[in-house]
């Protein structure tokens, strides 16, 4: 019947639509605002609605997040039923405090739950600009990034409950930890996001050998140095700074920028069998390459062009013919 989507018509109205391309990306610039208004409508809608089912659901994030803390010992933590109370509380000290928690984890959670709404209005939006390599390259980048952000943040979940052991248990006997939730939160998500961000290092260093700005072989040699500077970096950029977490930071980075070598070396090795016939190739990356047209023969410049016909003389076009001496002055016009 006519109208009735079947699965049949489904797959072929898929099968048949083509993609966007270049071209389909130039509009006059109010339709580029129009369209970039209605995308960003649709990721603040998808946000609100995710903020909404989070607040409802934030007593269940809350305590996922209050988990590194909880699994530290009892003396560790301060409980008004004592040492031995098996409790696990955060306090605050602000009347507004325990709402700005509430609504500060309901936001946090619905920016990673609404982020394929958002995120596919982004990639909407850019991708008709963009070339088929482009897309298919851009893409893979964006889904790895994604993933070595989850990576991250994942390993600095589980690590948070040895760095807080280890800080906390500085108090020995006579301190005990009474632990702002606003800062305690603030912590956390600052742990997240640096291991998130410092994961997607190595994709960067990866990014450039592809696209040809630096090879493996200088990377290997300054290979010291970027691990010296890689040890600096998570010292500094760590909230708690501690050397557990520092390790915990840096080995993981030091491991996927031997990663990234592997992955330049392997891009080096395609362009080296793929060979360059370029007349520069042999130039090195600081050598300015030549720019004295005088040395390229004039036969050799001539090469390839087709050969010029003389002009066909007006005077008897068609009927007359050269003189045997070649001078065009005689011509027979009989």
């Amino acid at each position: 019947m006519p109208g009735i989507p079947t699965p049949r018509r489904l797959f072929a109205s898929v099968h048949q639509r083509r993609t966007r391309t270049v071209e389909d990306s130039r509009m006059p610039l109010t339709e580029h605002l129009r369209e970039l208004r209605n995308r960003i409508a649709i990721a603040l809608l998808g946000f609100a609605v995710a903020a909404v089912v989070c607040f409802i659901f934030e007593p269940h994030i809350f305590n996922w997040l209050k988990a590194p803390y909880c699994d530290l010992p009892a003396s560790k933590r301060f409980s008004p039923d004592g040492a031995a109370s098996t409790n696990c509380t955060l306090y605050f000290f602000g009347i507004l405090d325990a709402f700005t928690i509430r609504l500060k984890i309901s936001m946090i959670a619905a920016a990673v739950v609404s982020s394929p709404v958002w995120l596919y209005q982004l990639w909407s939006f850019i991708t008709p600009g963009l070339h088929r390599h482009e897309r298919r390259w851009s893409l893979t980048f964006v889904g790895i990034s994604l993933i070595l952000f989850a990576t991250g943040a994942v390993f600095a979940y589980l690590t948070l409950s040895t760095g807080l052991s280890l800080l906390l248990g500085f108090g020995g006997n006579g301190l005990v930890s009474v632990l702002d939730g606003n800062k305690y939160l603030s912590y956390v998500q600052a742990m997240l996001l640096i291991f998130g961000l410092s994961f997607e290092i190595p994709l960067l260093v990866a990014m450039l050998n592809l696209a040809g700005v630096v090879t493996t072989a200088r990377l290997r040699s300054w290979r010291r140095a970027e691990i010296f500077l890689v040890f600096v970096f998570a010292a500094v950029v760590t909230p708690s700074q501690d050397p557990f977490t520092m390790l915990a930071l840096g080995l993981p980075m030091v491991l996927l920028y031997e990663v990234a070598l592997i992955v330049g070396w392997l891009n080096d090795r395609r362009k080296a069998r793929r060979g360059d016939d370029s007349p520069y190739a042999d130039l090195g990356d600081d050598e300015t390459s030549p720019l004295d047209y005088d040395d390229v023969p004039s036969q050799a410049a001539g090469a390839g062009r087709p050969a010029e016909s003389t002009p066909a003389s007006p005077v008897g076009a068609g009927t007359g013919s050269a003189a045997p001496g070649g001078d065009p002055s005689h011509l027979d016009i009989t």
